[in-house]
């Protein structure tokens, strides 16, 4: 029987030498589409199931084909150079099948890859993994002691063996290898011709293409992994004028300008390019030792008071009942070196990565910079390494001194995991600093950072009711609420307890991903602000705010007068209807205000939603010109102050001549409405 013309043509195709590049890409697509499959698996309560569905299907094939282009780019070179001759030699022989064997491990390896992404961060590959390929020992220890690797391993090259071998007793091997593609005229044609092919379609492909989803689950299951993470690596660092919505410049100004004085704060140059204004405060300086605990992960909805179904911080709702709670507070970003920005920096989140991994991050306007012109002694304190998101050369390179796990003796960790020692052992170190500063008669100030509250989940066991691991996210929430109780509990006998404020807040939400561009409820986080000396009055903060917003707080309820470049607010001294909170990711720019969520996106795109702020309900509306020329002028002036050189810590000499032009207006705000618990 003559085989159908479709048949021999397909047979004809894949037995020549390049049949091994068209198998490569079915094959390729195949595992695509199965890993599409699979994480719609996954996130089958998240998605809409509507024809959005099918359309992400069908981008996610062209976008397939773009990544198999990239990866098939290699082989192209090895089939064209190589002339059939050359593979009577078996060390070459053997070497093409072990090439063919990696190849097929490693795709399946990168699918599996996906699935743990999609499971920590909701989305495909983007800029957290070009990040995480930097720190291989952290990430590649985190997934071992995460997830049973050998099994996964094992079927890993399993699967990849017998996919070999049933590729193997197809003949088709040995048929590329000695096919009439011999010479070097044919060979270099139809190489060169499948080079440029791929060549020109991964280049010519575009992330940009993407249509902009109702879901945005629906819209991360239309790309393909590995071409997002090329495209995430080429696009890291997004300068702000190139990709997004623009003001002219001396228009970004003069309206940052108006915002900033919103607290009744004076500009020191009303004309300048800059953000300098005087702060001043009535009443006597305050100067307690700070210790801020930044909590790895802490969504608000864990905490009891403000999720009455969650009882995993029995100790932080006890310590939220004596302290100054922020009721309405929000992370700027979706990773915890956006939280160390905005919490040390006041400033919002500009696009692609954190100021805190930037070059030329060096003596930036800090609250450090501020608290070291009063004499503080401060610390960042970390219980894993920090070379990690170049948080060491961070600090140290803006007045902090970097106590990490590497400073510490092997016996001063009882326990630990890969990314760090367990929190019990970060606040036992957190203790005996502040004793040794407190001895040298200097007041401190200590960004603390935990870390047991990140998969892999683990901690010493015995401390909490939940077990270790295999209790998830409940059980690191659960065990870090018990170390920081402990610690307090610690520190409540030491002489100097009561002359510190105790500061709990998260560097950002244990999830981050949601159906919209950017999820609000995935950024809402606590604030907890404790002073056992009575140098701040519990209560209530309800106007919204954002982590931009806590250093120039912290200052005004401290009474203290300075000069200032944050672009945050004392919140107490804004009115709330003009109150916002700036929130966004690496490519996604927020500004919400008034129940408007105003969102700038690469190339130009900007997108508005209407917030219920109880439900988090987000519906799509047009932008506003406010808003829009709200988000650009923060975020504009911002990205320019930073590049420009503009952002940094004053002189002596400045601070010497900061002159107090008169008391901060009266403002309407939390100053009035501040209620007790």
């Amino acid at each position: 029987m003559t085989p159908p013309p479709a048949r021999k043509t397909v047979s004809r195709w894949l037995s020549g030498r390049f049949g091994a590049l068209i198998l490569f890409l079915g094959i390729s697509l195949i595992l695509s589409l199965a890993t599409r499959l699979a994480l719609l698996e996954l996130a089958r309560h998240d998605v809409t199931w509507d024809l959005s569905l099918i359309a992400a299907f069908g981008w996610g094939l062209l976008y397939d084909l773009g990544a198999a282009a990239w990866l098939s780019l290699p082989l192209i070179v090895i089939l064209t150079i190589l002339p059939a001759n050359a593979f009577h030699n078996r060390w070459i022989r053997l070497g093409f099948f072990v090439l063919v064997f990696a190849m097929l491990n490693l795709m399946a390896f990168g699918a599996i890859c996906e699935w743990f992404f999609w499971d920590e961060f909701g989305v495909r590959f983007n800029f957290i993994a070009v990040d995480y390929l930097a720190y291989t020992s952290e990430v590649l220890g985190n997934i071992w002691e995460s997830y049973p690797m050998p099994l996964i391993l094992t079927g890993i090259v399993s699967g990849s063996a017998l996919s070999f071998w049933l590729i193997h007793r197809t003949g088709l091997p040995a048929i590329w290898l000695q096919s009439e593609h011999s010479s070097i005229r044919k060979r270099l044609s139809t190489g060169i011709l499948c080079f440029a092919t791929a060549l020109s379609f991964g280049l010519i492909l575009s992330s940009h293409w993407l249509p902009r989803f109702h879901n945005n689950f629906n819209r991360e299951l239309a790309q393909n992994g590995t071409w997002a993470l090329f495209a995430a690596y080429f696009s890291n660092e997004l300068p702000y004028g190139e990709f997004y919505t623009t003001l002219p410049q001396v228009s970004a100004f003069a309206n940052l300008r108006e915002e900033l004085v919103e607290d009744g704060s004076v500009l020191t140059n009303p004309e300048s390019e800059d953000s300098l204004r005087s702060i001043v405060n009535p009443g006597p300086e305050l100067h307690p030792n700070i210790i801020q605990i930044t909590v790895e992960s802490l969504s608000a909805e864990f905490l009891g008071i403000f999720n009455p179904e969650s009882d995993w911080t029995p100790h932080l709702d006890e310590l939220a009942s004596k302290s100054l709670l922020f009721d309405n507070f929000y992370a700027t970003g979706t990773r915890t070196v956006r939280g160390m920005e905005a919490l040390t920096l006041s400033l919002p989140p500009t696009p692609g990565r954190s100021i805190v991994k930037r070059p030329h991050n060096e003596n930036l306007f800090s609250l450090g910079s501020i608290l070291r012109t009063r004499g503080y002694e401060n610390a960042f304190i970390y219980s894993g390494h920090g070379y990690f998101d170049n948080m060491n050369y961070f600090f140290a390179h803006n007045g902090y001194r970097v106590i990490d796990r590497s400073d510490v003796a092997d016996g001063d960790i009882t326990f630990a995991n890969v990314w760090g020692a367990c929190d019990e052992d970060l606040f036992r170190w957190t203790m005996r600093e502040a004793d040794t500063v407190h001895e040298s008669g200097k007041p401190f100030h200590f960004f603390v950072m935990t870390t047991s509250n990140h998969r892999p989940f683990t901690y010493p066991d015995g401390r909490i009711d939940l077990p270790s691991k295999a209790s998830g996210r409940a059980g690191g929430v659960k065990y870090t609420d018990f170390a920081i109780d402990r610690f307090i509990r610690e520190a409540s006998a030491k002489p100097w307890f009561k002359d510190t404020v105790f500061v709990i807040v998260a560097d950002h939400c244990g999830s981050s991903a949601g159906r919209t561009d950017v999820p609000l409820r995935n950024y809402h986080i606590p604030l907890i602000i404790y002073a056992p000396g009575g140098q701040i009055a519990p209560g209530h903060i309800t106007t919204l705010s954002s982590q931009m917003d806590y250093a120039p707080t912290l200052l005004g309820l401290l009474n203290w007068s300075y000069p200032s470049r944050f672009f945050g607010h004392d919140v107490r001294r804004v009115d709330p209807a003009e109150a916002h909170a700036l929130v966004g990711n690496y490519q996604k720019l927020g500004h919400l205000e008034a129940g408007e969520l105003t969102v700038l996106k690469p190339m130009r795109e900007n997108v508005a939603f209407s917030i219920d702020m109880k439900s988090f309900a987000q519906i799509p509306k047009d932008p506003t010109e406010y808003g829009t020329n709200e988000a650009v002028s923060f975020y504009q002036t911002a990205s320019y102050m930073f590049h420009n050189g503009l952002y940094n810590a004053l002189t002596p000499q400045e601070i010497s001549e900061f002159a107090t032009p008169g008391a901060i207006a009266d403002q309407p705000g939390n100053v009035a409405t501040l209620s007790s618990n």
